[in-house]
C-alpha cells in the first residue's frame, strides 16, 4: 500500500531561494501530474520550489498517486514541495494571492496545472529575466492540435525588443493590445520556426500578455499590488493573470521570451463561471500613466 504524502511545513518552506514555481489546481490530478513530470525534467536551477494549491471539489488533486509519485520525485532530486489545501473558493485572483504568499523566493514562476515544460525551458527564463531586468517574462504556450494549421494573418504582432523592454501602459483598444493574437493555436511555434535560431539563442518580444507560465520577479510583483485586486472583483471573473501582467509592465516592464517550452494539455477547463474580465473593473479605476504607450 502506498504510504501517506507528507503535504510540506509552510513555514519551513520559506527558506531563501532564487525560485519558486507556483501552481493553482482544481479537479485535475491527471494534467497535475503532467505538469510536474515537466518541472521534474528540469535541468536548473538547483533546488527550486513547488508550491501546488489546490480547490478539488473532492479530494486533492496531488494526492492522485501519479502526482504524488512526482511530487516525491521532485523532493528526491531536490526541490522543496509545498502541498496546500486552499478553500472555500473565492476567485482564480485570490488563489493566485495565496500562492503568492507562500514564497518568499527572488522569483516566482506562476505556471497553470495544464502546461507541460521542456527541459531548459526554466533555465533559459531565469536567464532572460536576470539579463532584461524587467518585470516579468513568459513563456506563451502552444497547442500542438494546431501545428499544421498556419494563420500568417495573426503572425503581424510580433516585434522584438532591441534592448531592456521598456514600461509600457498597454491597455484595450490600442495596436499594443493586439500582440495577443500571437499567442493562440500554435503561432508562436509557427514563427519562432521561422526566425532561425541557434541552440541556445532567444530573443525578447513585446506583449500584452501572457497566459500560462510567467516568470515574475516577485518583489516587483509585489510592488504593484501582486493579486490584492482580489477583492475588488466578483468571484466569478478571468484574466486575473492579465491584470497582474499590465499592472507590473507598467512600472518595470515585461516580455515574451522565443522560443517557448510551454506546451499546453488542452483539456477542458475546470473554472467554467467566469463572467467577468478582471482588467476591465481594475483598469477603469486607474487613469492611463501620463507620457506612457496610450
Amino acid at each position: 500500500m502506498t504510504r501517506p504524502l507528507e503535504t510540506g511545513e509552510p513555514v519551513a518552506f520559506r527558506a531563501p531561494r532564487l525560485l519558486d514555481v507556483l501552481i493553482p489546481t482544481r479537479n485535475r490530478p491527471t494534467e497535475l501530474a503532467t505538469t510536474l513530470s515537466g518541472l521534474a525534467a528540469q535541468r536548473g536551477p538547483a533546488g527550486f520550489g513547488v508550491v501546488v494549491s489546490d480547490q478539488s471539489d473532492d479530494g486533492p488533486a496531488w494526492a492522485d498517486p501519479a502526482a504524488a509519485t512526482l511530487a516525491r520525485v521532485l523532493r528526491h532530486t531536490g526541490h522543496p514541495v509545498l502541498l496546500t489545501r486552499h478553500l472555500p473558493r473565492r476567485g482564480l485572483a485570490e488563489h493566485r494571492a495565496a500562492l503568492l504568499d507562500r514564497s518568499s523566493a527572488r522569483f516566482v514562476l506562476l505556471l497553470d496545472d495544464d502546461v507541460w515544460l521542456e527541459p531548459g525551458t526554466v533555465e533559459r527564463l531565469l536567464t532572460a529575466i536576470r539579463e532584461l531586468r524587467c518585470g516579468f517574462v513568459g513563456n506563451a504556450v502552444h497547442g500542438l492540435s494546431y501545428l499544421d494549421d498556419e494563420r500568417p494573418d495573426q503572425h503581424g504582432g510580433y516585434e522584438e525588443w532591441a534592448g531592456r523592454p521598456a514600461p509600457e501602459d498597454v491597455r484595450p483598444g490600442t495596436p499594443e493590445w493586439e500582440r495577443a493574437r500571437i499567442h493562440p493555436a500554435a503561432n508562436l511555434l509557427h514563427v519562432t520556426r521561422k526566425l532561425g535560431l541557434a541552440p541556445g539563442e532567444w530573443r525578447a518580444y513585446k506583449v500584452s500578455w501572457i497566459g500560462g507560465c510567467v516568470l515574475f520577479d516577485r518583489a516587483k510583483l509585489v510592488a504593484t499590488g501582486g493579486f490584492d485586486f482580489w477583492s475588488r472583483v466578483p468571484a466569478n471573473h478571468q484574466g486575473e493573470d492579465t491584470t497582474a501582467q499590465l499592472a507590473v509592465m507598467r512600472r518595470y516592464g515585461g516580455a515574451g521570451i522565443v522560443p517557448s517550452g510551454a506546451y499546453h494539455l488542452e483539456t477542458p477547463t475546470t473554472v467554467t463561471d467566469r463572467g467577468i474580465e478582471c482588467w476591465q473593473v481594475v483598469l477603469a479605476a486607474e487613469p492611463a500613466t501620463e507620457g506612457a504607450t496610450p
